[in-house]
């Protein structure tokens, strides 16, 4: 019996040996991953510079515009297979940690989508004095909440040498209620319920209208008691964010990835929105019908345990392949 004990526990651990063995060769990657600090006016911003592990010259660049939340260089370690694709096609990484995130000044809370603006265009100019950079072959990557942003960087740096956009929104309010129902719909709510959310979010449009404060919020029926006042600060600086006029302003290439089963972005309505306002000669589009909001692959979209497996033990299998293979044919395009 004894025997039959001490072999089981061996066994256990040895699975859990083999277990983590595979977990840190699946999160070893091919790259040189160098800590940063980025001088801008409003303070230092802590981040990543990442570089082809064997770099021959000049590489090109790809600045990282996060979307929202309390977002870190790698975005909580999920940049990383994609810095790595990038690396490969001779490309270096620049991402960087919110304000006020492990260490970056400030809080990023305090800031409408032209302070982001403005600080990535800060973080660019200081990226061009690097020696490991090509400054003409420097372009921006950004998902989701980056669909405000990036647009605003390329009316403040005429040197941006591509752009590629992931899920971006285009109207702050009509994203927020397309998520909302959404959301319910595929929960399985009912039509009653979701007409009441609608209700709520007329009311919460209402009180952002008449700048209501804190308290006022969190008075009012239907209010998300969740939320923090910073947060509703933040919202009341960026809820007429819409990137219509500015996507106009691209005069470099852009490359647009949507997934057809994106609840947080309206994917249809963003594609029509950018086939009308940027040149077709600008504009390349990639619409994958069976990726989500961040281009997971399928069989991930609905499950988060799987999701949670596959980072651990397959990172670089989270993503749609047609995501990673459409990001080098747009690449090989760049001169």
């Amino acid at each position: 019996m004894r025997r039959v004990l001490v072999r089981t526990i061996v066994g256990i651990f040895t699975v859990i040996g083999i277990c983590l063995l595979v977990i840190l060769y699946q999160n070893n990657y091919y790259m040189t991953v160098t800590a940063i600090d980025i001088p801008t006016s409003k303070g230092t911003l802590k981040g990543n510079l990442v570089l082809p592990k064997y770099l021959k010259g000049k590489a090109g660049l790809v600045v990282f515009i996060h979307g929202d939340g309390p977002a870190d260089a790698s975005y909580h370690e999920h940049y990383k297979p994609l810095w790595e694709e990038l690396a490969n096609q001779g490309y270096a990484s620049l991402s960087w940690n919110k304000p006020g995130i492990s260490g970056s000044s400030g809080n990023w809370l305090d800031q409408t989508m032209d302070d982001r603006a403005v600080e990535a265009f800060e973080v660019i100019r200081w990226a061009r004095t690097l020696p490991e950079i090509n400054s003409d072959k420097i372009g921006l990557w950004g998902a989701s909440q980056a669909g405000w942003v990036i647009p605003k960087i390329v009316q403040l740096d005429d040197h941006i040498a591509f752009n590629i956009l992931v899920a971006p929104a285009v109207n702050w309010i009509d994203q927020g209620l397309y998520n909302t129902l959404a959301q319910m719909k595929r929960d399985g709510k009912s039509p009653d319920q979701q007409e009441q959310a609608k209700k709520s979010h007329e009311k919460a449009l209402s009180q952002l209208e008449q700048n209501a404060s804190y308290e006022e919020y969190l008075r009012s029926d239907g209010a998300d008691h969740k939320m923090t006042k910073d947060r509703w600060s933040f919202i009341l600086k960026n809820y007429k964010s819409d990137s219509t006029e500015d996507i106009r302003h691209f005069y470099s290439p852009v490359k647009l990835f949507l997934g057809g089963m994106d609840i947080n972005v309206d994917s249809q309505n963003t594609k029509a929105v950018y086939e009308k306002e940027i040149k077709t000669s600008l504009l390349s589009v990639t619409l994958i019908p069976t990726a989500d909001h961040s281009m997971l692959r399928a069989p991930l979209v609905n499950s988060e345990s799987l999701t949670v497996l596959t980072a651990l033990f397959a990172p670089r299998k989270l993503a749609d392949k047609e995501y990673y293979e459409g990001i080098r044919q747009f690449l090989k395009t760049i001169n």
